[in-house]
C-alpha cells in the first residue's frame, strides 16, 4: 500500500479543478488591467472618491495601482483567500476523511507505522500545494506578460508570487493539526471556511486600524506587496513568525497522532 500515491490519486480531480480555477481567474482579473490603465485620470478620480478606510480594506494603493505589479498585488489579496481555502481543506481533510470514512483503524492495522502514515499524507499534500503554485506562478506570469504596458521587475514579481506558497503552507499546517485534534469532521469545507474567513477579516480590520502588532494575528498581513516592491524582499520578523507557527503545528501533529488512540468504527 503506497499511501503517498493513494493520496495523490484521491485528490487528483480536486487539484486539477483548483489549478484550472486559478489559471482562469488570474487571466480574467488581469485582463481588467487594460480597462483601468486606459484612462488613468478618470480611474484616479473614481478611486479618490472612496474613503481611505475603504481603499485600505480593499488593498488599493493609488500610487502603484496603475502598474502591472501594483494591480497584481491588489488582486493577490483575494487570490490568497482562495488559495488558503484550498490549503485548509487539504490539511483538515487529510486525516479526518479516514475517520469519517471509517478506514482509520483498517489503515493502522497494516504493517506500517503511524509516523510513515502521517509523513506520506503530509508529503502528498505538499506536492499538491507545490504543483498548484507552479500553475499559479505560470498563469500569473503569462497574464502579466500579455496585459503589461511596460516591463516589470521579475524579481519583485517572483517574490510576490511566492507569497501564495507561504500562506498556503500556513493553512496546510494549521489544518493538518486540526485534523489530528478534531478527527470527526463531517464537512471539511464547512469547518475550514469560517477559520480562513476569520483570519481574512482580522486582516481587513487591521488595514483600517493600522495596529502594527495586530499583523502577527493573521498570515494575510505577513506579506506587504508594497514592502516587497520597495525592498526586494520580505519582512524577516513575519517570515520567522510563520516558520515558527508551521513548525509548531507540524511537530504537535506528529506528537499527538503518535500517542492518541484510534477508535474502531461502530
Amino acid at each position: 500500500m503506497n499511501i503517498f500515491w493513494q493520496e495523490l490519486r484521491f485528490n487528483r480531480k480536486t487539484t486539477i479543478i483548483w489549478m484550472v480555477a486559478f489559471a482562469v481567474g488570474i487571466f480574467s482579473y488581469m485582463s481588467l488591467y487594460t480597462a483601468f490603465s486606459h484612462d488613468v485620470s478618470q480611474t484616479v478620480k473614481l478611486l479618490n472618491g472612496f474613503p481611505p478606510a475603504v481603499r485600505a480594506v480593499l488593498g488599493i494603493r493609488i500610487e502603484s495601482f496603475f502598474t502591472i505589479l501594483g494591480f497584481f498585488g491588489y488582486m493577490l489579496t483575494y487570490l490568497w483567500l482562495v488559495g488558503s481555502i484550498q490549503a485548509m481543506n487539504l490539511g483538515t481533510g487529510i486525516l479526518s476523511k479516514e475517520v469519517s470514512g471509517k478506514t482509520a483503524d483498517f489503515l493502522l492495522s497494516k504493517p506500517i507505522s503511524r509516523f510513515k502514515v502521517l509523513t506520506s499524507k503530509l508529503s502528498a499534500a505538499l506536492v499538491i500545494i507545490i504543483a498548484t503554485n507552479i500553475v499559479f506562478v505560470a498563469a500569473s506570469y503569462f497574464s502579466a506578460e500579455v496585459f503589461k504596458t511596460k516591463d516589470f521587475d521579475l524579481k519583485v514579481f517572483a517574490l510576490t508570487c511566492l507569497t501564495m506558497l507561504f500562506i498556503q503552507l500556513f493553512f496546510l499546517s494549521l489544518g493538518f493539526l486540526i485534523s489530528v485534534l478534531i478527527p470527526k469532521i463531517k464537512s471539511v469545507l464547512a469547518f475550514s471556511l469560517p477559520i480562513v474567513f476569520g483570519f481574512f477579516i482580522i486582516g481587513m480590520l487591521d488595514s483600517v486600524i493600522g495596529a502594527e502588532n495586530a499583523r502577527y494575528l493573521t498570515p494575510f498581513k505577513y506579506f506587504d506587496v508594497g514592502y516587497i516592491a520597495a525592498h526586494n524582499g520580505y519582512e524577516l520578523r513575519f517570515i520567522l513568525t510563520e516558520i515558527a507557527i508551521i513548525i509548531v503545528c507540524i511537530v504537535a501533529s506528529y506528537v499527538i497522532y503518535l500517542r492518541k488512540d484510534i477508535q474502531a468504527p461502530a
